[in-house]
């Protein structure tokens, strides 16, 4: 693969400026046109030591309004990542819409590194990439243009300009010990950057290998493909829509038992004597688990979902009013802000996820693709089937590093829905709880039932189970949830 980047291909310096000058002037309008779009722009520069990467970054920034421009560069894991998930870090550094991230290192750079010092097996490093394929596929579908770069230069030329540098005493400090090693380990690095790239080399996020020997071939030639993709977005975008071909779905259910999953529900439960001491019980049981959580540093996500007045309110009280403020945090969803809009659906989840021994509870989520969005229209049919299997990868990466995932749906009657709407509407305190729209949403019940069905039976998983809590007496609800919260934490821990 690397040879056909070795062809010895330079530009002189009186061709170059008036080609870069040319470049500068078509770029900058394409910028201009690409910030009036949904589209956001990664542009990943990743390659050979000694290639000229930062150069070639600096060069671009020059060229490009450096306003709608921003740099990421990925060292060690701060503190604070290090307690997230691996990719946190990477949903934190995502360009909002119309803007553009150059990226010095990415998420390639870890598993390249960790599989060149045998950290990583083969196994590990083939799901590595494979994780990293779903998220430039995520993002790309979410309309995203992802640029890959990879700079090469033979062997040689990396052992010239290390030793150029080397030996003058304003450079020396830009050659580790580390990039020596790392020299020796050429072959090495390029076996493994060549699987890498063959096997994340897609239609939606292709690579373009550059020949950077020569730094002015290598800036143009860079340049003038970041023209051209952001010509061809700027043709698709203007041309008319056609019809967008959906991504195969999770193999799930076949719609029968999915049509069942709620019926199985007994709502019809009713508390005994016993309910409020087991409730206070594990109640007190809850605060001792979640401080011994916090010093094994494992965090907690807990979700709720049900339907409105199903006593989502109540049943997170119970939770949080006995774990430490502290410790917990409170995501309340409601229709994304314009920040949130202008990135990927789970970025705002993400950007919410605790830091290790703490929980964060989010009443309603991610799972509103699939319900309230998928019902009302919000979202596309092709967006909302795919978030399935992004839901569940993003769940799974959750469990990976050690989140515990509690997911609970509280489901109630509709005729009992009835009777607490009107309740609301006749008890002053609780009237801010009752809209127009509330009683809207009544009457596109089977269609919300059919989209809760649906949810649970594609993303209940063995790492992430849904737990659908019989609703319509409040007290056998808010037991059963800070019970199941329990057990899964006394599971986990």
């Amino acid at each position: 693969m690397f040879e056909t980047a070795d062809l010895g291909r330079k530009i002189s310096k009186e061709e170059y400026e008036p080609q870069v000058e040319a470049l500068r002037t078509e770029l900058l309008k394409a910028q201009f046109a690409i910030q009036k779009t949904n589209s956001p722009v990664l542009i990943l520069i990743g390659g050979v030591e000694g290639a000229g990467k930062g150069e070639l970054i600096n060069e671009l920034t020059q060229w490009l309004d450096v306003r709608g421009v921003e740099v990421q560069h990925f060292q060690r894991p701060s503190d604070e990542a290090q307690e997230r998930p691996e990719y946190w870090r990477y949903w934190m550094s995502l360009p909002a819409r119309g803007r553009i991230a150059i990226y010095y290192g990415s998420w390639y750079t870890p598993a390249i590194i960790q599989r060149v010092e045998r950290e990583k097996k083969h196994a590990q490093f083939e799901l590595a990439l494979q994780r990293i394929s779903e998220l430039e596929r995520m993002l790309a579908e979410d309309h995203a243009l992802v640029l890959k770069f990879w700079l090469h230069i033979p062997k040689e030329e990396q052992r010239q300009r290390f030793k150029a540098l080397d030996g003058k005493k304003t450079t020396r400090w830009r050659v580790t010990h580390k990039d020596w090693e790392y020299h020796e380990l050429y072959d090495r690095f390029a076996e493994v950057s060549e699987t890498a790239i063959r096997e994340t080399d897609t239609a939606q996020a292709p690579w373009h290998l550059i020949e950077a020997t020569d730094a002015r071939y290598r800036n143009l030639t860079v340049g003038q493909t970041i023209l051209d993709a952001f010509q061809r977005r700027l043709s698709e975008l203007a041309a008319p829509a056609q019809p967008a071909a959906t991504r195969p779905t999770l193999s799930g259910p076949s719609a029968p038992a999915i049509g069942a999953i709620l019926d199985k529900v007994d709502v019809d439960q009713t508390a005994t004597d016993a309910h409020p001491i087991r409730l206070e019980r594990a109640q007190e049981r809850l605060a001792r688990l979640t401080w011994k959580a916090e010093r094994e540093r494992r965090s907690t996500v807990i979700v709720f979902e049900g339907w409105d007045a199903a006593g989502k309110g109540g049943a997170i009280r119970r939770i949080s009013q006995v774990i430490d403020a502290r410790l917990r945090r409170v995501i309340s969803v409601a229709a994304p802000t314009d920040e949130e809009r202008a990135h990927h659906y789970l970025w705002r989840f993400w950007r919410h996820l605790p830091r290790g021994g703490n929980v964060t509870i989010y009443d309603r989520s991610w799972y509103g693709r699939v319900l309230v969005e998928r019902v009302e229209g919000f979202a596309r049919e092709e967006e909302w089937k795919r978030a399935y299997l992004e839901i569940n990868e993003f769940e799974e990466q959750l469990v990976e590093s050690g989140i515990l995932v509690v997911k609970f749906f509280l489901h109630i009657s509709k005729d009992e829905q009835a009777r607490r709407f009107k309740e609301r509407e006749q008890i002053t305190y609780k009237q801010h709880k009752i809209t127009e729209e509330d009683w809207r949403n009544r009457s596109k019940w089977d269609e919300y039932a059919a989209a809760i069905n649906e949810m649970v039976a594609r993303t209940s998983t063995s790492h992430a189970p849904w737990t659908l809590v019989p609703g319509n007496d409040k007290r056998v609800a808010r037991v059963e949830v800070v019970e199941t919260l329990v057990q899964r934490l006394e599971k986990a821990l």
